[in-house]
């Protein structure tokens, strides 16, 4: 669980960490070498045979790692070429060292330097390029992602970003694979730039670890390392009512399923009771669905105020099919008035459109809001397309509500209003099905039951439901997802 380091660190973090090895008696000759022999190392176990490889070096840092893949490769009877943007005697520092040490070919970078090569390596620009590619640049970037070679970047694909997770104008590398050191950059996890890395090898190169005390991220790749410590485990001294009493509440009689999907995930991921609360005349639907799951009939808000003033029942999920309207917002203020953890999912959050206020003003600290990018609009109109990025979006959003916020997407991110921010990377397509976000907020129903804090209830739970989704596969439909859980938890148990 302890082996991958979690922690995500933005492009100016980054040179901190180097400054940091720096002043603590790293030479940043090394780092450099050592990044390039990492870079190396995975040309050499993607491509154990040698073939034509051509290296493209930019005139920065990025560049010089690139000369000092090329030389190793070269020392390993490989065929390499440099092709480099600029002058080799404008290079500066570590990187015109690394040049110097280059003896084989060099050729000024151009799309025709491309020909041949089975392997490029792209060294062009790193994560810190903070404009559009242009000129030979940018000629030999759309020509490398029409070429047929395998591609390798440093870093970062040239022309992606390393904060935003995308290209200025959409045009940077495609690569197949990606290297990059020390931690993780949000280019890595956000799409689309997850995409256009490819499989990510992290490469620890020589920068001590306490450089991550001195920055204190508060970004982290969603996964064990996060919450594993947290995660409730069985105890045999416990009985059903010490894991919780989890409270979904349904919809009317032709719309109770969503609620059904949402009780049983937070059934099977641990909650030791169930309630679907039931309008009266959904009670006899909801009745001959559910056995394990039972059914608290009530009317209307006072009503849900009344069943929930039972402090046996300690966490409450309300929106799945729910509807949208007025009674649904005056439920949901019953549902924060109980003091209860809380997930406001869907139809509760679609209620509050135009009147977000409100719904910021309530006592919204143990809840969860889990918004697609549609419902996301609806509550913070303007913010995604006014935000730098999805993460400063959702972090800002967290605040504004004061609660922990789930957007959810292939990069599902999920903030909390002290800052805290993950990004998960492991949801297959196989999600974008009906029902599938139910599932996900009877997952984080289930584990808030059981008293995880939000923030990290809410992310254990997306990669609990994106490992079910990828463990089932294609096909797969919601009703899937809770089943593939005793399995999940069966080998959790074991590494956490």
């Amino acid at each position: 669980m302890h082996d991958v380091p979690h922690e995500i660190i933005t492009v100016a973090q980054m040179y901190a960490a180097d400054r940091f090895a720096a002043e603590h008696g790293v030479p940043t000759l090394n780092l450099m070498e050592a990044a390039g022999r990492a870079v190396a190392d995975l040309v050499l176990r993607r491509k154990p045979k040698p073939g034509p490889v051509v290296v493209l070096c930019g005139p920065g840092n990025n560049g010089g790692d690139g000369f000092v893949v090329a030389r190793l490769l070269k020392a390993r009877g490989w065929p390499v070429t440099v092709a480099l943007l600029g002058a080799r005697d404008a290079l500066k520092g570590d990187a015109a060292i690394n040049a110097g040490r280059w003896s084989g070919e060099t050729v000024p970078l151009s799309p025709a330097a491309l020909a041949g090569a089975e392997l490029v390596v792209d060294a062009l620009y790193g994560a810190g390029l903070s404009r559009l590619l242009e000129g030979v640049a940018r000629d030999t970037v759309m020509a490398l992602n029409n070429h047929t070679a395998q591609v390798v970047a440093i870093d970062v694909p040239s022309g992606l970003h390393g904060d935003l997770g995308r290209a200025y104008d959409g045009l940077c590398v495609a690569a197949d694979a990606t290297v990059t050191f020390f931690r993780k950059k949000p280019a890595h996890v956000l799409m689309p730039g997850r995409i256009a890395c490819g499989p990510v090898t992290l490469a620890q190169i020589g920068i001590p670890d306490e450089a991550i005390e001195a920055i204190k991220p508060a970004l982290f790749v969603n996964g064990k390392r996060l919450w594993g410590r947290a995660y409730p485990k069985p105890d045999p001294r416990a009985h059903k009512y010490a894991h919780g009493h989890a409270v979904v509440v349904s919809g009317p009689a032709h719309a109770t399923g969503a609620a059904r999907l949402a009780a049983r995930g937070a059934l099977r991921i641990g909650a030791g009771l169930v309630s679907v609360a039931s309008p009266r005349a959904a009670v006899d639907v909801n009745a001959k669905h559910l056995t394990a799951i039972m059914v608290k009939p009530f009317d209307g808000a006072e009503g849900l105020a009344q069943l929930l003033s039972d402090k046996r029942y300690n966490a409450v999920a309300i929106g799945p099919g729910v509807g949208v309207g007025e009674a649904t917002r005056a439920m949901v203020y019953a549902v924060l008035d109980s003091d209860r953890a809380a997930v406001l999912d869907a139809d509760a959050l679609t209620s509050f459109a135009g009147e977000t206020e409100a719904l910021f003003g309530s006592a919204l600290g143990k809840s969860v809001l889990t918004p697609h990018e549609g419902e996301f609009e609806r509550l913070f109109p303007g913010l995604l397309k006014s935000s730098s990025s999805r993460i400063d979006a959702v972090r800002t959003a967290a605040a504004q509500a004061g609660c922990v916020v789930l957007l959810k997407g292939p990069d599902t991110t999920v903030a909390a209003p002290d800052g805290r921010v993950s990004i998960n990377t492991n949801a297959p397509p196989y999600l974008g099905t009906a029902g599938s976000g139910d599932v996900l907020a009877g997952f984080i129903l289930g584990l808030l039951a059981q008293h995880m804090e939000p923030f990290l209830a809410a992310s254990a739970a997306v990669w609990m439901h994106g490992l079910a989704a990828t463990q089932f596969g294609p096909g797969l439909i919601a009703e899937d997802l809770p089943e593939q859980v005793p399995a999940i938890l069966r080998r959790l148990y074991e590494e956490i």
